[in-house]
């Protein structure tokens, strides 16, 4: 089994490349944001829990996402491999996706790290916020409180799996083809290694 994190600052080309790896590849696409929708309209153990906390304006626990990360996994036994985006958002979610991976024995092939100077992500996000309907996208002084929000808070999760030799960092600036190119080739030098 393969599996990847794709990485990145808010406006790097994540959800965009996320479809072309895993049409290409044949991965299982895990985004928490999906995860925590589908668990609550099946109404699971797992979803109605993360419904009471959403309910009253609290984050979903990591237990509980992890516990969602786990049944998808279980719910999937013949994959290929999966693409998580999205998490881990912390170094203590990473060490959870970890031991729950491990406990399955699989683990994080790599980590592909997109690298989009800061100026650019602003301006893609806002250029986004005129056709997405997302108003997180269209006010730059709240795009740059979450591009610092993440340098705080994410960022380090790169740190941590570069402790192991798994983080490769890509160039997100340039055609979509020529960023899916290089994604491509990283993944087969490791698949092949």
């Amino acid at each position: 089994m393969f599996n990847l994190i794709l990485f990145g600052p808010p406006g790097s080309g994540k959800g965009t490349q996320s479809e072309n790896l895993i049409e290409k590849y044949g991965l299982i696409h895990l985004s928490t944001g999906d995860l925590l929708r589908k668990e609550i309209a099946n109404q699971t153990k797992l979803g109605l829990e993360a419904k009471s906390f959403m309910d009253k304006g609290q984050l979903v626990p990591d237990a509980v996402v992890i516990g969602m990360i786990g049944s998808a996994l279980d719910a999937n036994p013949q994959a290929k491999g999966f693409l998580f985006d999205g998490f881990p958002r912390t170094v203590a979610q990473a060490e959870a996706l970890d031991s729950l991976l491990i406990g399955k024995g699989s683990e994080i092939a790599i980590v592909l790290a997109l690298e989009v100077d800061r100026e650019e992500l602003v301006a893609r996000l806002l250029n986004r916020g005129k056709s997405s309907g997302r108003s997180d996208d269209t006010n730059e002084d709240v795009i740059r409180a979450r591009l610092v929000e993440y340098e705080n808070k994410t960022a380090p999760v790169a740190g941590y799996y570069a402790g192991f030799g798994k983080v490769v960092y890509v160039k997100g600036v340039g055609t979509i083809e020529e960023i899916f190119h290089s994604l491509s080739r990283q993944i087969e030098a490791r698949q092949l290694a």
